[in-house]
């Protein structure tokens, strides 16, 4: 592999509430993520997974508190959030459409000065997404769901995060796609040690992919553990995890 990342950062979570209007979705969640460390959050739809990642991006009102590496995260302008080397890849998509596939990644990368580093890593992603490299100079707007997904993603870690979080990184994706791209992540993970935080539809490939899991219901953490403690849980999976 020759894309470089940052060195993976510990993320503290304590009494995180979350809420949209009057309604409250997050009911005082207490989570980590050790550095280096892949953490998978489950749960049936409507569980407050993608509410948390939204939480600590600042997207949501949220109280309590989060640090990353002994900085606040809670309660800052975004911009902030991604100068302390998180980024975050919404469900969604969230690509720049009007732009090129080739502008979207080096959009991913605005904040570095490593030049020679940003070209390294825009060839090994167009490297490890061909259907990318093919793309290159297309809107994407105009691309495939599953295209568009790969572009989220690689777009993300041309930022060279320290914390990588990913709101259901496999929808849309092809089954052959969506292991090449976990195996990928497990790799940038081993290797270079970036922290990561996914919330992931199919539990049985994320329970195979992280180190630990937590289990939400209704906005509360109900399970926590290793993954293999987790898929060794029969009722919690027929329970919890659909499978």
């Amino acid at each position: 592999m020759t894309a470089l990342a940052a060195s993976g950062a510990r993320l503290e979570v304590s009494a995180l509430h979350a809420s949209y209007g009057s309604g409250e979705v997050l009911h005082g969640l207490d989570f980590h993520v050790e550095a280096g460390e892949a953490v998978v959050l489950l749960g049936a739809n409507g569980a407050g997974k993608t509410t948390t990642l939204r939480a600590l991006s600042g997207m949501v009102r949220t109280r309590g508190s989060a640090v990353l590496d002994g900085q606040r995260l809670l309660g800052r302008p975004v911009d902030h959030t991604v100068r302390l080397g998180v980024a975050h890849v919404p469900q969604g998509r969230g690509v720049f459409g009007e732009l090129t596939v080739e502008e979207n990644l080096r959009a991913g990368a605005y904040l570095r000065r490593d030049r020679a580093g940003v070209e390294t890593d825009l060839a090994h992603w167009y490297e490890v997404f061909p259907r990318l490299a093919e793309r290159r100079t297309q809107q994407a707007g105009g691309m495939s769901g599953g295209e568009q997904q790969m572009l989220a993603v690689a777009r993300a870690l041309m930022s060279r995060p320290r914390l990588l979080m990913l709101d259901e990184p496999s929808l849309g994706l092809a089954r052959i796609i969506t292991r090449r791209l976990f195996d990928q992540l497990g790799e940038i993970n081993r290797e270079q040690g970036t922290s990561m935080l996914i919330v992931e539809q199919n539990a049985e490939l994320a329970l195979a992919f992280a180190h630990r899991a937590y289990v939400l219901e209704s906005g509360r953490l109900v399970r926590t553990g290793t993954a293999a403690e987790v898929r060794a849980d029969d009722g919690l999976r027929r329970a919890y995890l659909g499978y």
